[in-house]
């Protein structure tokens, strides 16, 4: 196990990220529902920014298994979720898709803020595009020093909130485009897909075929967000 102080610092700058971002997915799922009608996720304490009731709910989720999944793979993942009351979903199905679409926006709102960023500090002198690109170096510091744990950050705050906002977006339970297909659907529709997603097996076989076309999804996403960020300059 890699132990060195690289690649713990690099694992505590994953965590943040990780841990803010999907502390900021949560709480918006929770402030839209309670703007909607449904106070169930307000009422547990999660409509805020402060990570500690998101991890009360799923510590697996929130600490244990980034923590592995980085010291595993060098890149951390997990998952949180917020409470909402099904009732209100079968009679407000539309209201429901808002809610699930909150979660995704908040992280290409972080995308957008990360990709500012890095045009802005790219402008003025202090990134510019590197060489390579990895999930942790989408920018690099010119000179050595602060500016580095900077690109750091912004390169993992990009690029994990793109997979993130992608991810969850696949039209498969349990992720959140599931929940944002009502919106295309009549009433009477919405609500038979939301009565088909809930059953058990349907999760467990969206999260498999999730997990086995989201590759091919993401890598193209990938590859058109850097053409946006750097224009002119083509990553293999």
């Amino acid at each position: 196990m890699d132990l060195s102080p690289n690649f713990v610092m690099l694992g505590i700058v994953w965590y943040v990220v990780f841990l803010f971002s999907t502390t900021l997915h949560e709480a918006s799922h929770a402030w839209a529902a309670l703007k909607l009608g449904d106070p169930t996720a307000y009422r547990g304490g999660q409509v805020t920014l402060n990570p500690v009731p998101h991890i009360r709910r799923e510590p697996f989720g929130m600490v244990l298994v980034p923590l592995l999944t980085y010291f595993m793979s060098g890149w951390a993942i997990g998952w949180a979720s917020a409470p909402y009351d099904p009732q209100w979903a079968s009679r407000y199905p539309k209201r429901a898709a808002w809610m699930a679409l909150a979660g995704p926006v908040s992280n290409l709102s972080l995308v957008l803020t990360a990709g500012l960023l890095i045009r802005i500090g790219t402008m003025v002198g202090y990134l510019q595009p590197p060489a390579q690109i990895s999930f942790a170096h989408i920018v690099e510091s010119v000179s050595p020093g602060v500016g580095e744990t900077v690109a750091t950050f912004v390169s993992v705050l990009f690029t994990l909130n793109l997979l993130l906002f992608a991810f969850n977006l696949l039209p498969l339970p349990p992720l959140d485009g599931s929940g944002v297909l009502p919106l295309f659907l009549s009433k009477g529709g919405a609500e038979r897909w939301q009565g088909l997603i809930r059953q058990p097996m349907m999760g467990m076989l969206g999260i498999i075929i999730a997990w086995k076309v989201f590759g091919s999804i993401f890598w193209p996403l990938l590859q058109f967000a850097l053409r946006l960020l750097y224009p002119g300059v083509s990553y293999g």
